[in-house]
């Protein structure tokens, strides 16, 4: 098979919140993007930049995190490097994490590849990992805490293979949320999407959060769902598959690829009026992973 690698620098702010770590997003990040090429993550890099005076006790727990997340990923850290930069020249800990992965023979995932007729599947609910940051960093309490949804999803996306070796595209909506997502599915493949809103599931202290904050559920990272575009016909099988995995419990058939406005994502509201989700312009939030 074809050689997957992908490589991200992780500087989310603060190191430590409710749900994980800095530690468990460098490995969860770049493994979840290994696995949205099809490939079985195998083999991890890991680079840190360390702030002169960052406690020793954070930063065993970074590491105990990223052993543990890697051990729960199935994937191997082969070789490291470290420095340390003068006090104030980095924030706290940066971690540079570079994966490999091999694609098996058969799978083609592309986000050029949606078809008119794909079912579009999200596997869980959107925005917990971004508003889990943005309240501890702001210091807002809700009746429930919000927890981080970082997570390897590898073990969801060899589930779905095995039902359906053709799975179109996948993508882990991580910065710039779903809307990010969907925008270059689009793009990337001519087409079109509709969405129906009432599909989407967001947890009522996310809800909550984003309507105090004023920000779109569907702009904000997450760090353990996935998108994925799938035939229709097998559109059924593959969300069964996914709901007896745990990452994938609360998975939903959200909307399906169209011919009509090509370039669009449409989103049809619980009130049946429809507005088109655009590409966000900005960086919404800031050091979020």
């Amino acid at each position: 098979g074809r050689a997957a690698m992908s490589t991200d620098t992780f500087v989310v702010d603060p190191i430590f919140f409710p749900g994980g770590s800095i530690g468990d997003l460098a490995v969860n990040g770049t493994v979840n993007d290994v696995a949205m090429s099809g490939a079985p993550p195998l083999y991890l890099a890991a680079a840190f930049v360390l702030e002169e005076g960052l406690p020793m006790a954070d930063l065993h727990r970074v590491l105990v995190a990223m052993e543990e997340a890697a051990r729960v990923a199935g994937v191997v850290v082969v070789t490291g490097d470290t420095k340390v930069v003068p006090r104030g020249a980095c924030d706290k800990i940066f971690i540079t994490t570079t994966g490999i992965g091999v694609v098996p023979e058969g799978v083609t995932i592309s986000a050029a590849s949606l078809r008119p007729g794909d079912a579009i599947i999200l596997s869980g609910t959107l925005a917990d990992h971004g508003m889990a940051i943005l309240t501890t960093r702001q210091g807002l309490s809700f009746h429930s805490r919000i927890q981080s949804d970082t997570a390897a999803l590898y073990g969801l996306v060899a589930a779905m293979l095995a039902v359906c070796p053709t799975i179109h595209a996948l993508r882990d909506p991580t910065r710039g949320g779903a809307a990010t997502t969907l925008n270059e599915f689009v793009r990337s493949s001519r087409v079109g999407i509709e969405l129906e809103e009432g599909r989407i599931t967001v947890r009522p202290e996310v809800q909550g959060a984003c309507e105090v904050l004023g920000i779109d559920p569907l702009f904000v990272a997450n760090e353990g769902k996935l998108i994925a575009a799938v035939p229709g016909e097998a559109a059924a099988g593959v969300l069964a598959a996914m709901r007896n995995h745990p990452q994938g419990r609360e998975a939903a058939i959200i909307g399906r690829v169209t011919a009509q406005h090509p370039g669009l994502v449409v989103l049809r509201t619980a009130l049946g009026a429809e507005r088109i989700v655009e590409m966000p312009v900005a960086e919404q939030l800031p050091r979020i992973c």
